[in-house]
């Protein structure tokens, strides 16, 4: 489970250290790829896994099917953490999420997201002011 949020740096070779709570759940392997929002998505390649086989069952005469399987394999990179637990991010995914030489990991149970710093405040700021709606979704669920 990834849960927190973290702000580590990204070294010139384009290194970024996972946190230590997240390792174990990485220990066979981490797919980083583009997302949502301008940020990249790190999966477990177990999730992974289970994702790209939803996404390739997918109709493809679909044109929305295939701009999602563009997105999410096109710019995949299936890697593993090396002995300091840090991952290779490569340069055309750094460039996509505008990372420069800092980077906030934000744990979503199943998967984390890598973002800049700027753009996780953005995100932050629109959560707030969405608050409401928020809270009115967390109370139709029933736990």
């Amino acid at each position: 489970m990834f849960l927190g949020e973290y702000e580590h740096t990204i070294d010139d070779k384009g290194r970024l250290a996972i946190p230590a709570r997240f390792r174990d759940a990485l220990s066979e392997g981490v797919v980083i790829t583009r997302g949502f929002d301008k940020c990249l998505v790190g999966f477990p390649r177990s999730v992974w896994e289970e994702l790209a086989r939803q996404v390739s069952s997918l109709p493809i005469g679909s044109e929305e099917t295939r701009q999602l399987q563009r997105m999410l394999f096109s710019g995949a990179a299936d890697m593993t953490l090396d002995r300091q637990g840090r991952i290779l991010i490569p340069q055309n995914l750094r460039e996509f999420a505008e990372l420069g030489d800092q980077a906030i990991i934000a744990g979503l149970n199943r998967h984390f997201e890598i973002w800049s710093p700027r753009r996780w405040q953005n995100v932050l700021s629109a959560m707030d002011a969405n608050a409401s709606m928020f809270a009115q979704k967390l109370a139709e669920l029933r736990f």
